[in-house]
């Protein structure tokens, strides 16, 4: 195929690489990056809020602080709901990159696994 051919493609040509890597590939490698660091910072907070449960423990077990399992459980709620609003966010952020959306949170969900 010659350069001409490919510059000239209709617009409506759906397997054309110009329209495959514009609409399929950049939103899948966007959503792959923004998958990744998204795991990579789940597992970040995750490991600090465990460092500053097992700080309340050790204070807890000194007599400096008095932790309640309900006060407890209500944190790990707020935290969890706090994680499945910004993961919705993400995803309805990745969706509006390509008119379907597909590609996008395909790439999230690859990138996520891979992180």
């Amino acid at each position: 195929m010659s350069k001409s051919a490919i510059e000239t493609a209709p617009a409506d040509d759906v397997f054309s690489s110009t329209f495959l890597l514009g609409n399929v590939g950049a939103p899948f490698v966007i959503g792959l990056a923004v998958g990744y660091f998204a795991k990579k910072m789940l597992r970040t907070a995750l490991f600090l809020a465990g460092a500053a449960i097992v700080l309340l423990f050790a204070g807890e077990y000194y007599g400096i602080v008095k932790v309640t399992d309900a006060e407890l459980m209500n944190a790990a709620t707020a935290a969890s709901q706090a994680a499945k609003d910004s993961g919705h966010f993400l995803l309805s952020r990745l969706s509006t990159i390509t008119t379907r959306g597909v590609s996008g949170a395909a790439g999230f969900f690859a990138g996520f696994k891979l992180g």
